[in-house]
């Protein structure tokens, strides 16, 4: 039977530490464990991160691959359903929005997405709209209205013939 006065922790439960520096008596005085002289037995001694002893490291030894693409229009994105948090209110600006947590910054692009439904007719400024958030807004009885533009994705323009350059 388990009392409080034969009551302890599984053997090998509680790892006993290792106390350095404290005299040679313990075992791990003079050195404290860190050998003689040398970078690791200094303070602040150690190899930064992926050194391998001057090897070419291993992120230098594999090729590079692929590049990262150009993201133009990053949209802060935000729900129908969302909306319906705001409350008392017909016309829904950036401003409103980031007052009740529901993007991070006002000034960045938002895009309105179709998740969920809208129960009054809401007058809402964004950037963007998908199909379905502009129909269920417009169903019931709202408006939407597009703030300013955001920049276009520079896409390759078809290139002209030197016939057709040149007649220009």
């Amino acid at each position: 039977m388990i009392t409080l006065s034969n009551l302890h922790a599984q053997p090998g439960a509680r790892k006993k530490i290792k106390r350095r520096g404290r005299g040679n008596g313990s075992g791990h005085g003079k050195t404290s464990c860190r050998g003689h002289k040398g970078l690791f037995s200094r303070s602040g001694g150690s190899l930064r991160h992926g050194f391998e002893g001057g090897q070419m490291p291993l992120i230098r030894r594999v090729p590079k691959r692929g590049f990262t693409g150009r993201r133009d229009n990053i949209f802060q994105v935000v729900n129908l359903d969302a909306l319906s948090k705001i409350k008392n209110k017909e016309l829904i600006t950036p401003e409103d929005l980031s007052a009740n947590g529901l993007i991070r910054k006002s000034d960045e692009p938002i895009k309105v997405l179709g998740g969920g439904e809208v129960k009054k007719a809401l007058t809402v400024k964004a950037h963007a709209f998908s199909k379905s958030a502009i129909e269920k807004i417009k169903s019931a009885g709202g408006r939407i209205e597009i703030i300013g533009k955001v920049k276009e994705d520079n896409k390759a323009k078809p290139k002209k013939n030197k016939k057709e350059a040149k007649q220009e």
